[in-house]
This record gives C-alpha cells, sequence and structure tokens, in this order.
C-alpha cells in the first residue's frame, strides 16, 4: 500500500546486504531470476519492490510470481506492506504527498481504491507486515527479521498475542478471546510479571477451564493446520488476546509455538503487547 512504508522497508533491505530495486515492471521479474543465475552476476539476494505506479504491468505480478516460484534456480518470498486508513490518511497529509490513485477525489478514495487493487496480492503474500502502530525503526527491525528468515515450503504459523483494550491486530486470519479465563493481574505479586515468568505460568496452569481449553485448542489446529496446509495456504496468523495482552494471551501463544514449532511447520511469535504498561484505571484494566 503507498505510504505503508515500503522505501524505509527497502533500505532495511540494502543495510542487510540485499540487491533492491524500487517499481520494477513485474514483467521483468523472470529476466531478473535469469540475469541473477549468470556466472559473475553476484545477484544472490535480490529484493524487488511493486506498487500500483506500475499501472497495467501490475495485473501481470501473480502470474510472474508463480513463475518464479516454479523456477529450480531460487526461492522466493512475498512480503506485503499494509496500515489502516487512518493512519495512511495521517502519512499522505503530513508529508503533502498526492495518492497515485487519488484522480480528482481525495486520498481517502485513492486509499480505498488501492487496498481493492491489492487484495488478490495481498492474499498471495507470505508476510503481511502491517505498518500503522510502527515506528521507521520498528518498520525497519521487522522487515530485517524477514530478510533474514530462510525461505521454507512449510505453512508458516504466526501466534501473536495481544490486548484487547490495544486493538486488534489487523493481519490476524483466526482470533480467541481468552478473557474468560480468570485473570493473574488481581493476584497479588504478579501484575509487572507476564505469561513468561514462572509464578504466572504456575498460575495459570490452576485456573478453572485452563486445561480443558487448551486441549480443544489443540485438538482444533491438529486438525486445522494440515487442512490449510493441504489448501495451499502459505501463512496463518492466528491472534490469541486478553486484556491487556501481557498474562494469559501470553502463555497460550508460548504454548501454541512450542507444540507446533517443531519440524513440520515454519512458526513465529510475537507478543505485540507484553511490554506495554499495565497499570490499571478502573476495573476493566488488567491483562
Amino acid at each position: 500500500m503507498s505510504g505503508a512504508g515500503k522505501s524505509q522497508a527497502m533500505s532495511a533491505f540494502e543495510d542487510e546486504g540485499w540487491f533492491c530495486i524500487d517499481n520494477l515492471p513485474p514483467r521483468m521479474i523472470s529476466s531478473l531470476v535469469e540475469l541473477s543465475g549468470l556466472e559473475g552476476s553476484h545477484l544472490d539476494r535480490v529484493a524487488v519492490a511493486c506498487d500500483v505506479r506500475g499501472g497495467r504491468w501490475f495485473d501481470e505480478l501473480a502470474r510472474e510470481l508463480d513463475a518464479v516460484r516454479e523456477s529450480d534456480r531460487v526461492s522466493a518470498r512475498v512480503i506485503f506492506l499494509e496500515a489502516s486508513d487512518e493512519v495512511l490518511l495521517t502519512r499522505f497529509r503530513e508529508t503533502r504527498r498526492r495518492h497515485p490513485l487519488a484522480d480528482g477525489g481525495g486520498v481517502i478514495d485513492g486509499i480505498g481504491r488501492e487496498r481493492r487493487l491489492l487484495e488478490a496480492v495481498r492474499d498471495y503474500a507470505d508476510v503481511v507486515i502491517d505498518s500503522s502502530g510502527m515506528n521507521i525503526w520498528d518498520l525497519r527491525k521487522a522487515v530485517s527479521k524477514v530478510s533474514a528468515d530462510v525461505p521454507s515450503s512449510k505453512l508458516g504459523v504466526s501466534f501473536i498475542s495481544f490486548g484487547f483494550k490495544h486493538g486488534l491486530p489487523r493481519d490476524v486470519d483466526c482470533v480467541f478471546d481468552v478473557r474468560f479465563l480468570e485473570n493473574p493481574y488481581y493476584t497479588a505479586g504478579l501484575a509487572e510479571l507476564t505469561g513468561k515468568d514462572q509464578p504466572v505460568i504456575d498460575f495459570l496452569s490452576h485456573v478453572e477451564g485452563w486445561d480443558a481449553f487448551l486441549k480443544l485448542l489443540f485438538e482444533m489446529f491438529d486438525f486445522l493446520l494440515p487442512a490449510y496446509e493441504a489448501e495451499g495456504k502459505r501463512h496463518l496468523v492466528v491472534g490469541f488476546g486478553c486484556t491487556g495482552g501481557r498474562h494469559r494471551s501470553v502463555r497460550l501463544a508460548e504454548l501454541m509455538a512450542q507444540r507446533y514449532g517443531a519440524d513440520r511447520y515454519q512458526v513465529s511469535v510475537d507478543h505485540r503487547d507484553i511490554h506495554r504498561g499495565n497499570r490499571p484505571q478502573n476495573q476493566e484494566s488488567g491483562a
């Protein structure tokens, strides 16, 4: 998406030693693969950015990516950068840039048109990065992490913990609201700890309904993950949300990553709100 941080992402790739090409017409991607295979080309890691400025060429992107993925010469990953409409609108206003699809309308109309146009590309992506709540350095860190990952044919599964009071993650495929479980926050000595700390782990293991829920959760994903893999899905994002995103959701995301992060799936875990302040302002606060 225009305004989602493509320039910063490409800078991060350059810093990691990648050869970067911005706004390459998709039809030239196959030629680039051929070039990288020539002796002495030294193009062993290449990052290509494509956006709506490619016009009608953009329609060819999926076909070109399929050709690259079928090639035995390279391994390829597709990273999609996005942000919320509100954040994109603010960024365009602050920079006074014109949205490439605004035409005679306003920026918000251009954002809506672009989001519809890129919907299929987003679904095609191996990794989706939502830069809405990120500063420049957060985005560069996220991109650097992706660039360091070794491409894999395994299904990628990301488990995310978050706090509902900080908003839903935008890129989740499945969300579990675990606020029905007893909250460790209100037990003396546990408020400032997290779901990674042993006292919280011990507390949750004795919470009513914890074992039953965990059993059902494992049974569900023992069924779902092979089904998604058979359907051809490349990446699945699963979110666990509690109130503040520091106790119950963290522990569950960790347990899921441990169970499915062996050899079969390419698993990552992200605790979005684990470092946020957590002192309650009312009875609805907590973790």
